[in-house]
């Protein structure tokens, strides 16, 4: 009797334990499931998310909500105060002649090498705005040997209404050919070529300053050793020098006219 007692005790005990095994079991499961289920959740939230941030990046830089292009300030300043485009030039070469204090000079300005400061200086002649100003700085040292023109004040002094960039053209080892007709500009300062320019009657060296050399907008074709005895040979005024070994000319030099040839 005592043992029939017991051993009905000890399956009930084992019924009990494989009851709780299994509740654990299940509870296990569950646990495992939701864990499942809410790292799946997330995953999903993650890429839709990842996808939103994609289709706006898209739609806002290369779809249709991307802004339109403007010019920046920079890009404007780089095209010029008071210039033409440089498709102005139209690429090609064109003739001209300067009458300076009689002596005419035949010219070609280089509209394919030097576009901006061509179309420039072809802008310059069509205004009629070299007639009538002066040639106010000279050089006749040996290896630096020029002649400056086209001041709005006869002075040197800049025209800010008339302003552009960058160097076009300019040598690569700082000679300037005689002939050589080159856009003046500050130093230092690639962005303040303007209405005046420099004939070379010798061969120079011009070094390069921290914004490059020198603009070479075209070459006399004829006339320069007219020039040069006419102009060059006069020297220096000495009560006007500069501390560069330049300054006036010691007779006064004017542009009497720039006239288009083609």
């Amino acid at each position: 009797m005592a043992s029939s007692k017991r051993e009905r005790e000890s399956r009930e005990a084992r019924t009990r334990l494989q009851a709780h095994a299994a509740r654990q079991d299940v509870h296990r499961h569950d646990v495992t499931r939701r864990r499942r289920d809410n790292l799946i959740a997330v995953g999903g939230i993650v890429v839709v998310a990842a996808l939103a941030v994609l289709v706006q990046t898209v739609y806002f830089t290369a779809g249709p909500g991307a802004p339109t292009p403007e010019p920046s300030v920079s890009a404007s300043e780089q095209t010029g105060i008071g210039v033409p485009d440089p498709t102005f030039a139209e690429n090609r070469a064109w003739n001209a002649e300067m009458v300076i204090n009689g002596i005419p000079l035949g010219i070609e300005l280089d509209g394919a090498a030097a576009p901006q400061a061509a179309s420039a200086f072809l802008a310059d002649i069509e205004d009629e705005y070299y007639s009538g100003t002066t040639c106010h700085r000279l050089s006749v040292d040996e290896g630096f040997q020029l002649l400056q023109c086209g001041s709005v004040d006869g002075t040197g002094a800049s025209d800010p209404s008339f302003l552009y960039g960058p160097v076009e053209n300019a040598p690569a080892d700082g000679i300037y050919p005689a002939g050589t007709i080159a856009i003046a500009r500050a130093s230092g300062d690639a962005f303040s070529n303007g209405h005046q320019f420099f004939i070379v009657f010798g061969d120079s060296s011009i070094p390069d300053d921290a914004a490059g050399g020198y603009t070479v907008v075209g070459h006399v074709t004829s006339g320069l050793d007219d020039l040069v005895s006419g102009v060059a040979d006069a020297g220096l005024d000495p009560d006007q020098l500069n501390g560069d070994g330049t300054g006036a000319p010691a007779i006064p030099v004017t542009i009497e006219s720039v006239v288009l040839l083609d």
